[in-house]
C-alpha cells in the first residue's frame, strides 16, 4: 500500500489557506504552522467595544478565485460563502472641494468624470477599454503562471503578448502613460492610485500596472455579506473539512533539507517529516530565518519594498451620509507624497487618505447610527523610526484633512480607537519593514524579479503569498496558491 505523501505550509495566511486546501484535494496529507493563534495573516478581524473592524485588506476583487476553492472541491461557493457587487468602487476627494464619485457602471462612471472634471466621457471610456485589454493580453501570461518556466512562453497567450509589448506600457511610467491619455491632473491622480494595490510608485511603476483598474471596473468590487474575515474563515472551514491539520502558537524555526531536498520542517515543539515545503512567509525571512544554509538569492531580496502601512480604527458615534465603503481623501502633490513614503523616514506631510466603513454594507459592524472607520495612510516601512512619536503627528494631520473636507469636528465623534504601525505589522505578520506587498514594482523588470513560485536549488520547496509571484492582494495570493498546486508533483 503507498503511504500518503505528506504536505507541510508555513503560516496561514490567505495563499496558505488556499495551498492546503488544493494540496488536499490533490491528495496530500497537509498540516499548516502558524505562530499566530489565528489564521488569515493579515486578513483577519477584531471587535472593539462594540465595533468590528477587519484588520487588513478591505478591497475584494476577483470572487472566483475564492469560489474556484469550492469548486474544486465539487461545492456550491454560494452554499459556503457570499459576497454583494457594489454599485461603486469608490468616493474621491480633492482638497479643493471637488467630490467624485467611481460608479460601477462604466459609462455612468464615466458620465460622472465628465461632469465633474471636464474630461469627455469618450476619453474615460476608451481607458477603461485599454485597461481591459492590457489585462486580457498580459493576464494570463504574467498572473496566472509561473515565469520561470519554458512552457509559460511558449503559448498562444504569450505569443499575443510578446506581439504586443507596445500596447503593454513596460517600457513606460503609469503616469507618464496616464498623463498621456488623461490630460487631467485630478483624473490622472485617480489613475495613478492604483500602484498603491502592490505598493509601488506610479511614477516609477510600468505602465502594465494600468491594467489594475481593469479588476474595479470591469470585472467588479466586491463585499462578503460579513465582511472582509468572512474570506479567511470560509477558506479556513473548507481546508478543515478536507481534512487539513493547523498548528497554531507554533512557530517553525527550520525548514529541513538533505542533499538539497526536502525533509520537512522543525518547530518550536519538534520535528516534522514531509515531502514538500510551500513558504507563505515572507519571501525574505523564509531565507534569513529558516534556511540559514542555503545561498538566498540576494538579487531578488535586494528590492525595493512595497509601502508599509498607518493605520487607525475609529469607533464613530454618528453617521456620515456622503461617505461610502470606499473613500479615497487626495493629497495636493501626489509626486511628492511617493518620494516621502519610498525616500523617506517619516509619513507624508499631507497624506492620501483611505478610509473604509463596512458598516455601510454589514450593520451589525457597529453599533446603530455609528460606523467603524478603516483609516490609513501610506508610509515607509519599519526602518528604526519611532512610530510613537509619529502616530499623534500623522493623527493630527489626518483629523485636520477629513475635518476640512467633511465639514466636521471629527475628534469629538471618536470613541474608541487603536492602531497598527509598520513594526506591529511586521511583528504580526513577518512581512520585512512592515511591508505590505513583499517588494515594490517601481522597475520594469519587477514583474520578472519577484521570486519564483519554486525553488530553483532545494526539490521539493515552494513559495506563495504577497511577497513572491505573482505579488501582493487577495487575488494574486490565491493565484499564487494555485500556481504552486499546479507545479508541484502529485503525491
Amino acid at each position: 500500500m503507498t503511504q500518503t505523501k505528506a504536505a507541510i505550509i508555513v503560516g496561514a495566511g490567505i495563499a496558505g489557506l488556499a495551498a492546503s486546501v488544493r494540496l488536499a484535494h490533490k491528495g496530500y496529507e497537509v498540516i499548516v504552522f502558524d505562530a499566530n493563534t489565528y489564521p488569515g495573516g493579515k486578513l483577519t478581524a477584531f471587535d472593539q467595544e462594540g465595533y468590528r473592524f477587519d484588520a487588513g485588506p478591505s478591497l475584494f476583487t476577483m470572487p472566483k478565485y475564492v469560489d474556484e476553492l469550492f469548486e474544486l472541491c465539487g461545492l456550491n461557493p454560494r452554499d459556503h460563502f457570499n459576497y454583494i457587487r457594489k454599485d461603486e468602487s469608490c468616493r474621491y476627494f480633492w482638497n479643493d472641494g471637488t467630490r467624485l464619485t467611481a460608479w460601477a457602471d462604466q459609462q455612468k462612471f464615466a458620465e460622472e468624470v465628465e461632469s465633474k472634471l471636464g474630461v469627455k466621457a469618450t476619453v474615460v471610456l476608451k481607458k477603461l477599454r485599454k485597461s481591459k485589454r492590457m489585462y486580457e493580453l498580459a493576464g494570463r501570461v504574467f498572473l496566472e503562471k509561473p515565469l520561470n518556466r519554458w512552457a509559460t512562453w511558449l503559448t498562444r497567450d504569450a505569443a499575443m503578448a510578446m506581439m504586443n509589448l507596445h500596447q503593454l506600457g513596460l517600457f513606460s511610467t503609469m503616469h507618464n502613460d496616464n498623463q498621456a491619455m488623461l490630460n487631467n491632473p485630478k483624473l490622472v491622480q485617480l489613475f495613478d492610485r492604483y500602484a498603491t494595490y502592490n505598493g509601488s510608485d506610479p511614477y516609477r511603476a510600468p505602465g502594465v500596472l494600468n491594467i489594475i483598474p481593469h479588476l474595479e471596473h470591469g470585472i467588479g468590487t466586491y463585499l462578503p455579506v460579513k465582511g472582509m474575515h468572512q474570506i479567511t474563515e470560509a477558506i479556513y472551514d473548507l481546508a478543515r473539512s478536507m481534512g487539513v491539520v493547523f498548528r497554531f502558537d507554533e512557530r517553525v524555526e527550520e525548514i529541513l533539507i538533505e542533499s538539497d531536498i526536502i525533509k520537512g520542517v522543525r518547530t518550536t515543539v519538534k520535528n516534522y517529516k514531509s515531502d514538500l515545503v510551500v513558504s507563505n512567509m515572507d519571501v525574505t525571512p523564509t531565507y534569513r530565518k529558516l534556511l540559514p544554509k542555503v545561498n538566498a538569492p540576494e538579487r531578488i531580496l535586494g528590492q525595493e519594498l512595497s509601502s508599509s502601512a498607518l493605520i487607525f480604527y475609529w469607533g464613530i458615534n454618528r453617521l456620515y451620509d456622503d461617505l461610502g465603503l470606499h473613500n479615497i481623501f487626495f493629497s495636493d502633490d501626489y509626486n511628492k507624497e511617493f518620494l516621502e513614503i519610498f525616500k523617506g523616514i517619516t509619513p507624508s506631510g499631507d497624506p492620501t487618505v483611505y478610509v473604509n466603513i463596512t458598516s455601510r454594507d454589514v450593520p451589525v459592524d457597529a453599533p446603530q447610527d455609528c460606523e467603524n472607520w478603516f483609516v490609513m495612510v501610506n508610509v515607509p516601512t519599519y526602518t528604526n523610526q519611532d512610530w510613537k512619536t509619529q502616530i499623534p503627528k500623522c493623527r493630527e494631520t489626518i483629523i485636520n484633512k477629513l475635518n476640512t473636507l467633511l465639514k466636521t469636528d471629527l475628534q469629538k465623534h471618536i470613541v474608541n480607537e487603536s492602531t497598527l504601525t509598520p513594526p506591529e505589522i511586521e511583528l504580526k505578520t513577518s512581512s520585512l519593514g512592515g511591508s505590505l506587498y513583499g517588494t515594490s514594482s517601481n522597475s520594469k523588470y519587477a514583474a520578472f524579479l519577484r521570486h519564483a513560485n519554486e525553488s530553483s536549488r532545494i526539490r521539493g520547496l515552494y513559495f506563495c503569498g504577497g511577497s513572491v509571484h505573482p505579488g501582493g492582494g487577495i487575488p494574486l495570493c490565491l493565484l499564487s496558491a494555485k500556481i504552486v498546486s499546479e507545479i508541484c508533483p502529485n503525491p
